[in-house]
């Protein structure tokens, strides 16, 4: 049973048939390695040609070309397997290493795609860094700049607000209002009038107005009522006449 990961990038796949995982060590770990399902094996490699011819590996140092050696083993989880140049017997130039862990085939990333990828986390980490902090910042031309945090703003919610006392107004405050108050009742006067707390408001042409007293006959009625006071004074009360007669 095979079970395949693709991928674009070499570093980003990996391989195992677990039928060959209770029967990996040292001699048969290779044979694994090179089967043609292994994207990482390469079938035009002198270990191919030495497999083909059947002969054994040790003829791998007599030839020239790309090979795969065991290179470091640790029975039955880990094995180390390097793909090379050899150039001649005594000279080979690394290409790649693969690691098979628990019969899991990885490709071993290189010292370059290890920086590239370091460098690359950092960056990403300082430019996220940047945005958070610049959305934090603010700017006001009479203010300058200033950090406005969202802790802060929690912060301001969850602390309970201090009441405000209220100054008592001063007598010019009250005047003043009092006065463009009345200047703008006088400019504006109301359309509509509430009489009662809870009534609906009617219109000022509406309310019937009551009948004023007429000046003349109020001060007729004032006459009347000295007129007879005078009189009940110089006469005095009739009850004492009775008695002095």
């Amino acid at each position: 049973q095979c079970i395949f990961i693709f991928s674009d990038n070499l570093l980003g796949i990996s391989w195992v048939d677990s039928s060959w995982i209770p029967i990996l060590n040292n001699g048969s770990v290779l044979d694994y390695f090179s089967e043609r399902s292994n994207p990482f094996y390469d079938r035009t490699c002198n270990n191919e040609v030495v497999k083909m011819q059947r002969m054994t590996l040790d003829h791998l140092n007599q030839m020239v070309g790309v090979e795969y050696i065991l290179l470091h083993a640790q029975e039955p989880i880990l094995f180390i397997i390097r793909k090379q140049q050899r150039q001649s017997p005594t000279q080979v130039m690394p290409l790649a290493d693969y690691y098979i862990i628990a019969g899991v085939i990885y490709q071993a990333p290189d010292l370059g795609s290890v920086i590239n990828s370091r460098v690359l986390t950092a960056v990403h980490g300082i430019q996220s860094a940047f945005e958070e902090a610049m959305s934090y910042c603010r700017y006001h031309p009479s203010k300058g700049y200033w950090w406005h945090f969202k802790d802060e703003e929690e912060r301001e919610k969850t602390k309970p607000k201090a009441k405000k006392k209220e100054e008592p107004s001063s007598i010019f405050q009250r005047q003043r209002v009092d006065a463009l108050l009345l200047d703008l009742r006088q400019k504006f006067p109301p359309r509509f009038v509430q009489q009662k707390p809870g009534e609906k408001p009617v219109p000022v042409d509406q309310i019937k107005k009551e009948p004023e007293p007429v000046p003349e006959a109020v001060k007729t009625e004032d006459k009347e009522t000295v007129k007879n006071a005078q009189s009940a004074g110089a006469k005095g009360p009739p009850e004492k006449r009775m008695r002095l007669q």
